[in-house]
């Protein structure tokens, strides 16, 4: 019997239309010999739809013929089961409620990629591939991704992070900071990715700028010193903390100074792949040496947030100094990095078989574990004579 495997994408985030694509490469990818494929759409103002035409890459080029069209659906736990069903109850009569055994998530940015989206699946119980909720949040966020790889003594550039609202009340303790950093440095909201909202600054005035650009997306701003001989590598991880393996490197080629949103997703003017049609250079033109090196780095960066399924480190490396700096880690790269196991030998059919394992085994792991206990104290209890933790 096949087991339903439910992909989901799409969100509010300004990284929506990103998250399709490499949604619709993931469910094209999943073994149909094997599971049965369920698109789970997330529209821009949160409401869920599935139904096969989600597997056609053109109706997403109007969005309110969409939500008009596609069947609107809810997720419900019933018998120690997740279902989806439609909304609206004279819908059942043609579409029946159907369960789900496993949920890829493949959902970029704000309440997707940051433990949002793996709260409403902890919640359900159900199976689900890629990182817990503190993974997610924890790779979510640039300030405590870099918090944590200080701790861990890995290599990053010297940074600092602010609110906006702190920022606007201490303007020069904050500019004195960006200035101890040193010109040039790249402005980025902390929480978010995609290269979107993320400017480089070379002095004050462009750093003023900068941060009321980063501040449009994100309250929380990171200020990091910019490389301007700049290399920029990548390699992807695939596992959980018990056990886990690096793809082969890539380095990415870029027509700005900062890779933008338009190099990742529209270079190609036959229509985007995602990230698979970024020019790059596979694999990476390094010495063996600091090729372990990157890899080594990014099975710490992923067993440091606790990280699971496919996720990608970014490295940095200064051509004048030839020093190696650990960048961030997204915990839902796009296109999932399939690109980069194809070049491993795993291809995207075997990628998609070990997102779907990984997430089966965590449950079994999980279904050993104590999570609450076996009493009730509340059968007992009464307003007059129980005062709780006072006695």
């Amino acid at each position: 019997m096949k087991l339903n495997i439910g992909v989901m994408y799409g969100g509010e985030s300004v990284e929506h239309e990103v998250s399709v694509i490499s949604a619709i490469q993931a469910m094209n990818a999943i073994d149909k010999t094997k599971y049965n494929v369920i698109p789970i759409y997330i529209s821009k103002n949160r409401e869920f739809y599935s139904g096969e035409e989600l597997l056609n890459m053109d109706i997403y080029k109007d969005l309110d013929v969409l939500t008009k069209t596609v069947l609107q659906i809810v997720l419900f736990k019933e018998n120690q089961r997740v279902w989806m069903k439609p909304l609206k109850k004279k819908m059942l009569r043609s579409h029946k409620q159907v369960g789900i055994d496993v949920i890829i998530p493949v959902i970029h940015g704000t309440n997707g990629e940051d433990g949002t989206i793996q709260g409403l699946l902890e919640i359900l119980d159900v199976s689900y591939a890629g990182c817990d909720v503190i993974a997610a949040a924890a790779g979510q966020d640039k300030a405590i991704q870099k918090m944590i790889f200080e701790h861990e003594g890995l290599p990053i550039v010297p940074w600092s992070w602010f609110y906006y609202s702190d920022f606007n009340n201490q303007r020069e303790v904050y500019m004195k900071r960006i200035m101890k950093i040193g010109y040039p440095v790249i402005v980025k909201p902390a929480c978010l990715g995609s290269s979107i909202g993320i400017t480089i600054a070379k002095n004050e005035m462009e750093a003023l700028l900068a941060i009321e650009t980063a501040s449009q997306y994100d309250e929380k701003i990171v200020v990091e010193k910019a490389i301007e001989d700049l290399r920029e590598i990548n390699c992807s991880v695939l596992g959980d903390r018990y056990a886990c393996k690096t793809s082969v490197l890539e380095e990415v080629t870029k027509k700005d100074v900062i890779l933008s949103y338009q190099d990742k997703y529209t270079g190609n003017a036959k229509g985007s792949k995602g990230m698979a049609s970024t020019q790059r250079v596979i694999p990476a033109m390094l010495d063996q040496e600091t090729t372990q090196l990157v890899q080594k780095y990014a099975i710490t960066v992923f067993k440091s947030i606790g990280a699971a399924g496919v996720c990608r480190v970014d490295f940095m490396i200064d051509e004048k100094t030839d020093k190696l700096y650990v960048n961030e880690i997204n915990t839902i790269p796009g296109s999932l990095a399939f690109y980069l196991w194809s070049h491993t030998g795993v291809d995207f059919i075997s990628l998609m078989d070990t997102l779907i394992e990984l997430a089966l085994e965590r449950t079994r792991r999980k279904d050993k574990m104590v999570y609450s206990y076996a009493s009730n104290i509340l059968a007992n209890f009464s307003n007059n004579g129980s005062k709780g933790m006072k006695q």
